[in-house]
């Protein structure tokens, strides 16, 4: 059972910043609160910049019914200045039943809405651009915590000399490496698991497989293998691009920020997977996911050949999708 009751839930929760990945989080989390409150909690979102105050007053008014509601107001330093007057009224005096999350760049625009929340006692969840290295050394440590595994300092550097600076990269590697270690990340099993990731990774092999570009897919493939990066996280990349394709062209085609709490990832994954999911039949991944699985299998089972492995797979995964286009 959870511990998370009503009272702990912020009725006014601001998302302050222009960072997707944090912000997407931000909401994600606040939604999974409510949720383990509330198992039926109704959850709708609104673009600010085209939401009249009759919408949303509706929701913002205390229910006949009962129940826990939340309210994803995304851009509100679009909000035009009647929504933000209502919006601003409501957040001095808001329902307990009702949790409002606004999502703001942070930017001169609209300062006035973000600055109103603040002060009528909204919790600040920051999900600005980390500028420095030194934050996101921290992210990185703090995204192995979350993860239930510990990392040190140079291990978080060497993963960003690695990886590189884009958030979406960097907790996509961490979470990698909890998922084929022990959760202990030291700088040597980031070297081991990630050298050469400067100039190529799993998750190049797998976009270029997902589109069906065998030759780039293929020399991006012998490039890792060439400079030294393990099988696994490859063919780890390469699966999670199947599955992430499967589920977002099941989902059908919607609005990336709305489908992100529903699918539980990222709406720049969604965006990029919805991209990628064009010339895709069902039949093709289903197909697709059977060369995925049968290629982590040769992989982490020892195979003899575990590059050959990886090669047979991007052949027949590019194999289903050009089934999936007759």
């Amino acid at each position: 059972m959870s511990d998370v009751t009503g009272v702990d839930l912020a009725p006014i929760l601001l998302v302050l910043g222009d960072e997707e990945l944090l912000a997407t989080r931000a909401v994600t989390e606040a939604v999974a609160k409510a949720r383990s409150v509330d198992p039926q909690v109704d959850v709708r979102e609104y673009q600010a910049g085209v939401l009249a105050v009759g919408e949303i007053a509706e929701m913002l008014s205390p229910s006949l019914f009962g129940g826990r509601r939340v309210l994803v107001l995304r851009s509100a330093q679009d909000a035009r200045k009647d929504l933000v007057t209502a919006l601003l009224d409501y957040a001095r005096n808001p329902d307990p039943d009702v949790q409002l999350v606004a999502l703001h760049l942070g930017g001169g625009k609209g300062r006035a809405f973000a600055d109103g929340l603040r002060a009528a006692g909204a919790t600040v969840v920051p999900a600005a651009k980390l500028k420095g290295h030194r934050e996101r050394v921290a992210f990185v440590r703090d995204e192995i915590r979350r993860g239930g595994g510990r990392c040190t300092d140079d291990a978080a550097e060497a993963l960003i000399a690695a990886v590189g600076t884009d958030l979406r990269e960097l907790a996509a590697a961490c979470s990698q490496l909890l998922a084929d270690t022990d959760g202990r990340i030291g700088a040597d099993m980031v070297a081991r698991y990630y050298r050469g990731r400067v100039e190529v990774s799993g998750f190049t092999v797998a976009d270029a497989t997902m589109i069906g570009d065998v030759p780039a897919a293929l020399e991006a493939l012998r490039w890792a293998l060439h400079v030294g990066v393990d099988p696994v996280p490859i063919a780890d990349a390469l699966a999670d691009g199947v599955r992430t394709v499967a589920r977002v062209a099941a989902a059908g085609r919607g609005d990336p920020y709305q489908l992100a709490s529903t699918l539980g990832m990222p709406a720049w994954k969604i965006k990029n997977a919805q991209q990628r999911a064009r010339g895709w039949t069902p039949e093709g991944l289903v197909e697709a996911m059977r060369a995925a699985a049968e290629c982590n299998a040769a992989v982490k089972g020892g195979a003899d050949d575990r590059g050959y492995a990886l090669e047979k797979a991007v052949f027949s995964v590019a194999a289903a999708r050009r089934g999936s286009a007759r």
